[in-house]
């Protein structure tokens, strides 16, 4: 299942500038972060709660950013 982290990211820039700078708050490697928004691995439950506690992402909203399915326009119904 693939994930669409643009709201994500666009939210990371704003706050924090960089997704090096991310990667620090939870914990992470810029290369560990590549992977995740390119598909290679997943976040982790740890990950998910640093990252909203970095990113002062409200609990309700942890979905919107981590758990969006990306959409694949040319696929039938």
């Amino acid at each position: 299942m693939a994930y669409d982290y643009s709201k994500l990211r666009g939210l990371i820039k704003e706050t924090l500038g960089t997704e090096s700078a991310f990667a620090a708050a939870i914990g992470k490697s810029p290369s560990y972060l590549s992977k995740v928004f390119s598909g290679v691995c997943d976040f982790d439950q740890d990950d998910i709660r640093k990252g909203a506690a970095a990113l002062s992402i409200a609990k309700e909203k942890i979905g919107l950013y981590f758990f969006t399915l990306k959409v694949d326009k040319n696929a039938t119904i």
